[in-house]
């Protein structure tokens, strides 16, 4: 029952996020379902090894491929299924305790806190990339074959 509602709740998160940049009509509710994957590799990652940045990295990874993919099928940009996916991958709850615990002076937890968010931010940008890349390498051998 907890999978189904984390894939509603991240469906309706990712469709919210994708009405907020102005995304073609016709692509919300793909792009929801982009988003929503993204969120249950990162739960089933976070689950399996306890590790938010791998957690973090595998959905950005799914949410690039699968992107990719839909925009090459779809005949859209990718990141029109990327930006909105990887919305609930962001660590805003991360930047909001790094502040917290500075202004409250408690530096060892800022520098903890902070210092995982930013592997959390880097393993989203890097999970981006690596799908970027392997597409376009694909696109690349595809043009060279024909």
């Amino acid at each position: 029952m907890e999978f189904i509602k984390q894939f509603v709740f991240s469906f309706f998160g990712t469709i919210g996020a994708s009405i907020l940049f102005s995304i073609p009509r016709d692509s919300i509710i793909i792009s929801g379902t982009v988003g929503s994957l993204g969120w249950m590799t990162y739960t089933f990652i976070l689950s399996k090894y306890s590790s938010p940045v791998a957690g973090t990295f595998f959905g950005a990874l799914a949410v690039g491929i699968i992107g990719e993919l839909l925009a090459r099928h779809l005949k859209k940009p990718a990141t029109v299924f990327i930006i909105p996916g990887i919305i609930s991958l962001v660590p805003g709850a991360g930047m909001y305790y790094t502040m917290l615990a500075l202004i409250e002076k408690r530096f060892l937890d800022a520098a903890n806190i902070g210092t995982e968010t930013l592997f959390i931010a880097v393993a989203i940008s890097i999970g981006i990339v690596i799908s970027s890349s392997l597409s376009r390498s694909i696109k690349r051998v595809q043009k060279k074959a024909q």
